[in-house]
């Protein structure tokens, strides 16, 4: 039996994302205190996936995950989902709104709220919480007046609606990964997305120079986020550079563009090739460079570095190196 981990206790968003997947389907669900002990949970052997928030539409990336992907051991993206996010305050039945004092929530929850919440309830204490379900959890224990969590945390924790649909920009939406150790990526599809991070050289020009390897085989660059990386020292800080692209790592031209990036970025991180959860306006040309032709190609000197770069990208397609 697949064993599962994800962002719990019952009744969070993620548990409502992990169930759109095909793969929750049989599976033993362990649910985990944190995003990091759900993918730590995997790298350990304790789960063979995790489903965790990668990005939302208001607050963008998920900064403990993006963080987390990028140490070792590897893990890799196989599938994502995404998920149309609507929150409440829920407290206990015979609460009114003017009783409540504190209220609780993730962090992202807090963040899509906080203006309801000051014109709302101007003089509550606002406590973060490791996920919106726990939030609940919380006031069901008595310990809170009220959370902000997902209409159905409500019926799993015996609490009341005091108000609904309180999100400060409607139509929210997070994306969630199901992640995995590394191994054969998802056949390619139409539409497949690869996420990747990098670190370069702190040198004028090169995050351009990153860009550009993307830029001439006609790949996409759907989000790029930078992360501080963590345990360095001195005057200089440097960066992971969190890219997600358009293509395949199977197809022509994002292997290229890989195997590029290998070659001028101080490190890659192969973070999985997977089939898109929504479909973009327009779908790619079958025959642009960006599905799988080739553009012209910068000159990359130095015969080593190509060899390597090749020898990385195989590993990659064959799921040994990420």
């Amino acid at each position: 039996m697949t064993r599962l981990a994800f962002l719990g206790p019952r009744a969070t968003f993620t548990e409502q994302a992990l169930h759109q997947l095909p793969e929750s389907d049989g599976a033993r669900l362990l649910p985990c205190t944190t995003t990091t002990s759900a993918l730590a949970a995997v790298r350990a052997g304790e789960a063979d996936m995790a489903c965790v928030p990668i990005e939302n539409s208001v607050e963008g990336g998920v900064p403990a995950v993006l963080d987390s992907l990028v140490t070792d051991p590897p893990l890799v993206i196989a599938a994502e989902t995404q998920l149309a996010v609507r929150f409440a305050l829920l407290a206990r039945h015979g609460t009114a709104l003017a009783d409540v004092r504190s209220v609780a929530s993730h962090p992202h929850g807090e963040a899509q709220t906080r203006h309801w919440l000051a014109a709302n309830l101007p003089e509550a204490t606002v406590l973060m919480s490791s996920s919106t379900a726990e939030a609940a959890a919380t006031v069901a224990r008595g310990e809170l007046d009220a959370s902000v969590s997902a209409p159905v945390a409500a019926g799993v924790h015996g609490l009341a609606v005091l108000a609904d649909d309180i999100a400060d920009q409607a139509a929210a939406v997070t994306r969630f990964v199901l992640v995995r150790p590394p191994g054969p990526p998802p056949e390619p599809t139409a539409l497949d997305r690869t996420t990747l991070a990098a670190t370069t050289e702190n040198v004028p020009g090169a995050l351009l120079g990153v860009l550009t390897e993307l830029s001439v085989r006609g790949i996409d660059l759907t989000r790029i986020e930078s992360r501080p990386i963590k345990g360095r020292r001195g005057d200089v800080q440097e960066y992971w550079f969190h890219l997600d692209c358009t293509g395949h790592v199977a197809r022509p031209a994002m292997g290229e563009a890989l195997a590029a990036l290998h070659r001028r970025c101080l490190r890659v991180r192969y973070l999985g090739s997977y089939p898109r959860s929504a479909a973009p306006d327009a779908a790619t040309p079958p025959n642009s460079p960006g599905a799988g032709g080739l553009a012209p190609v910068c000159a990359d000197p130095g015969a080593e570095r190509y060899a390597a770069a090749s020898a990385w990208l195989d590993g990659v397609r064959a799921g040994t190196l990420a």
